[in-house]
């Protein structure tokens, strides 16, 4: 079947590609917030934005999954080498996993600090569900940052593989996501 339908599902490639511009939005806030002074409630925007963003992400990775893992991706055609196949697989499992891991490292962040996440546009915050922690937040904070620094090698390495199979291998690896 997936022979006869070489693109992934309008669905899948809806959510590869929301996920996509939440994970831009989610860097453009957590950096922008730096362009306003601490405590001003700009500055609080930003940091709430880059929450709620992250809270997206984690949203939509829920339906990416169940999809990924219950309809197989369609066939590359031609079809990958061994020893390409099984790196790719490999990358895009890491890709998932970074893209639950680093909302919830934000999450227990954001809880074991004591900060609040408001429901936006109002002052209603979600309930707490970790207990403040100076100790616990650092370190939730630290693996949080080790986690996204590698998250950007890992995209900058699947946006590459991604032209390597456009450009050079001129399979249709790209043209089944677009």
């Amino acid at each position: 079947m997936n022979a006869q339908r070489p693109r992934y599902a309008p669905s899948r490639r809806a959510l590869h590609w929301l996920i996509f511009l939440a994970v831009v939005a989610a860097f453009v806030f957590i950096e922008g917030r730096e362009n306003f002074d601490r405590g001003t409630p700009a500055r609080l925007a930003m940091v709430q934005a880059h929450f709620w963003t992250g809270l997206a992400i984690l949203a939509l990775m829920l339906p990416r999954l169940l999809l990924a893992f219950s309809r197989p991706a369609p066939a590359v055609s031609p079809p990958l080498p061994a020893w390409q196949a099984v790196p790719a697989k490999a990358l895009h499992l890491l890709l998932y996993a970074m893209l639950v891991a680093q909302p919830l490292l934000g999450l227990f962040t954001a809880w074991t600090d004591g900060k609040d996440i408001f429901i936006p546009f109002t002052s209603v915050a979600l309930p707490a569900l970790m207990a403040e922690s100076e100790s616990l937040a650092h370190q939730f904070e630290d693996i949080h940052k080790l986690v996204g620094d590698a998250f950007y090698w890992v995209v900058g390495l699947h946006v590459l593989a991604a032209l390597y199979h456009h450009f050079l291998r001129r399979d249709d690896t790209l043209r089944r996501m677009t």
